[in-house]
């Protein structure tokens, strides 16, 4: 028996050739293969080993006529193909109309007209659920021109090359309309992102931001049609072989399909993310009339904003359309077909995290981003301030060995003198300039004579700053704290940002990266005067990233956990509870420039912020037991003894709140 396949390249069709050469041991098959598709299906015959020459590769292109297969290629085959599979389509629903049309549609003309000239014996169409677009109801499988909802270019060139099988084929011919077909069940195995994987990153952000315990809140939608793809090959070569079935549809379908939000349950639980415990029925905003819809989607704010969202969380644009899809499929002509055989859709919960764990592998857009940092600042000048110690010092020998032109900028003009000895000593590229960033006309020269001698400033780090601990009884008196704190802290930062922005405005291009602290996010007692000044940075941050959103230029704060720096070294308290090193909180600062997100914090940080905005009280009861804990140290008093060892006790707390300024 002599097979013809078109798409066999394709993630359906390999693994129906797959199949095929377990169940038909004699079989020759012949797969339509494009000049630009050789090198992948060569790669693919090594996965079938000795069977590899029953194989036989036919170039030839699905969008010209005859399939683009010459006149003696066809005369060779005629008479000799029993079955002809047509597979190859474009299953995306982020695809151009034009190019759907052209290989959905005029390729199945093609793939029709090939059939019926080399006299094939039966001629297989897989279609899709697609086909019945958004059909308010249950669509029977031999319904289709009851078809409703086709705005979608895929849904309308599926439904319309179906109606290319039907009306023109004069071959006996059968149709396979799968569900949203997803990885194999046994190996999770999957080559592109559809159907349910689009709201995989989403799940991923929500396990990297939340424990997997905490409810969250999400939405309800239509069931989903979810089938593995191994399904779909063994109940389609079943259906294909039996006799008497031809003129009919198969749905090849789950009989009892989830609800969106179990299908996302599902894998956030695969993930260990949390799931949605409160789901919210998406057919509520059914209730709001279609032009007030229509008019909000038409704000140009409004479009941004759920432009931007979708392309974050990668979702195609239309997606949020079949939220709640209103169609159901039965599928009691396929079930009849496959009685006996033991091919049934397996549950979904009992493989799920196989699709999961081989996205996350494989798939995940984020695999594929350049992680290196050389990739991202090869040759670009930054500017890091605070560079002759601890975190500043750290960043700068970083970014120098992945090739940066770095800025060491401080204003101990000594100790920048070793920073940069150590960076030249590793052959990398860097110049000192020493400054007082509180002198804000210093600033101003600063700037003016970096871009004199470098051209541009592509990259400015502010991680110069002073810290005060000092309760706010003890600063009565001691206004002059807040003064000092907020003019190097805030305003020094604030007038290199100022001073830079207008060349990266020019450029389109260019990132300003603010090393704050994560007492902005936990309201630390004994550092309002440090908090403060960097609260007054964050929000300026926000600020800025509003009004230079559709730019090309960037803001990124880094809520930094405790670090220990020479900044900490006077509280010997410190000694003894836990911190990172200066070396750690440089990653946090590769992390912005390959990633360039607004916020960088640790998941205390963010908890903390959220336990203030949900319970205020609870969270100023812990903080104020932290208070009475940790006293004074002894400089803040003004006295010359030396402090105690931390208590048990307090390196318990300090551990429990790790990174936490106490």
């Amino acid at each position: 028996m002599n097979y013809f396949i078109t798409g066999g390249t394709g993630f359906i069709g390999h693994n129906l050739i797959g199949e095929l050469l377990k169940k038909k041991k004699k079989a020759t098959i012949y797969v339509l293969v494009r000049r630009e598709s050789k090198k992948k299906f060569e790669a693919q015959k090594k996965n079938w080993e000795d069977n590899a020459n029953r194989i036989i590769p036919v170039t030839g292109d699905l969008t010209r006529s005859m399939l683009g297969i010459p006149a003696k290629k066809r005369r060779e085959l005629e008479g000799k193909i029993d079955h002809v599979f047509h597979l190859g389509a474009i299953y995306d629903l982020m695809a151009d109309a034009e190019s759907q049309t052209k290989v959905n549609v005029d390729g199945t003309h093609n793939a029709v007209r090939f059939a019926q000239d080399i006299q094939a014996r039966r001629f297989h169409h897989m279609s899709s659920i697609a086909a019945a677009g958004l059909y308010p109801g249950v669509f029977q499988e031999d319904m289709f021109e009851e078809a409703h909802g086709l705005d979608n270019a895929y849904f309308r060139t599926k439904h319309n090359s179906e109606g290319v099988v039907r009306n023109e084929c004069q071959v006996p011919w059968r149709i396979y309309r799968p569900g949203i077909v997803v990885g194999h069940s046994q190996t999770g195995v999957i080559d592109k992102i559809d159907g349910p994987y689009y709201f995989f990153k989403l799940i991923q952000k929500m396990r990297r931001m939340m424990p997997a315990w905490m409810p969250m809140l999400g939405i309800e939608g239509g069931r989903i049609n979810i089938v593995p793809v191994d399904y779909v090959v063994k109940a389609t070569l079943h259906i294909a072989h039996k006799p008497k079935l031809d003129g009919q549809c198969f749905h090849l379908t789950d009989p009892k399909p989830k609800r969106i939000g179990e299908v996302l349950n599902l894998f956030a639980y695969a993930a260990h993310a949390p799931r949605m415990t409160m789901r919210i029925d998406a057919r509520l905003f059914n209730y709001i009339p279609a032009v007030v819809k229509q008019g909000l989607r038409m704000l140009p704010p409004v479009r941004r904003i759920s432009n931007q969202v979708m392309k974050d969380l990668g979702l195609p644009p239309d997606m949020m359309k079949f939220v709640n899809y209103p169609t159901k499929f039965d599928n009691h002509e396929a079930e009849r077909a496959l009685k006996g055989s033991g091919i049934k859709v397996p549950r979904l919960e009992d493989y799920a995290w196989r699709l999961w764990d081989y996205w996350e592998r494989h798939l995940d857009p984020d695999l594929f981003i350049d992680r290196s940092l050389r990739g991202h600042i090869r040759g670009k000048v930054v500017v890091i301030t605070g560079a002759s110690s601890g975190i500043g010092r750290a960043a700068a020998v970083m970014m120098a060995k992945a090739g940066a032109k770095v800025i060491l900028v401080a204003r101990g003009k000594s100790r920048l003198t070793d920073s940069l000895d150590k960076i030249k000593a590793a052959g990398g590229e860097a110049w000192s300039y020493p400054c007082d960033i509180t002198d804000l006309d210093a600033c101003d020269q600063l700037v003016d004579q970096i871009i004199e001698d470098h051209g541009v400033i592509d990259i400015l780090v502010n991680n110069a700053g002073r810290s005060i601990r000092r309760s706010i009884s003890l600063s009565f008196d001691r206004f002059h704290d807040y003064e000092r704190t907020m003019q190097l802290n805030y305003f020094g930062s604030l007038r290199l940002i100022l001073r830079v922005l207008p060349g990266m405005s020019a450029r389109n291009e260019g990132q300003v990266i603010n090393i704050s602290s994560i007492g902005v996010l936990s309201n630390s007692p004994r550092f309002s005067a440090y908090v403060a000044s960097k609260a007054a940075l964050d929000a300026f941050s926000r600020c800025a990233s509003a009004e230079f959103n559709d730019t090309g230029i960037s803001f990124t704060t880094i809520n930094m956990p405790l670090v220990r720096t020479p900044m900490i070294a006077p509280t010997r308290m410190y000694d003894n509870v836990p911190t990172i090193s200066p070396e750690e909180a440089a990653q946090f600062i590769k992390q912005a420039v390959i990633y360039r997100p607004q916020r960088i914090a640790t998941r205390l940080g963010i908890f903390a912020q959220m336990l203030h905005a949900v319970a205020p009280n609870i969270a100023e009861i812990i903080m104020n037991s932290a208070f009475r804990m940790f006293p004074d140290s002894s400089a803040a008093k003004g006295l010359a003894e030396h402090q105690k060892q931390a208590s048990q006790e307090q390196i318990a707390f300090a551990s429990l709140m790790r990174g936490i300024h106490w």
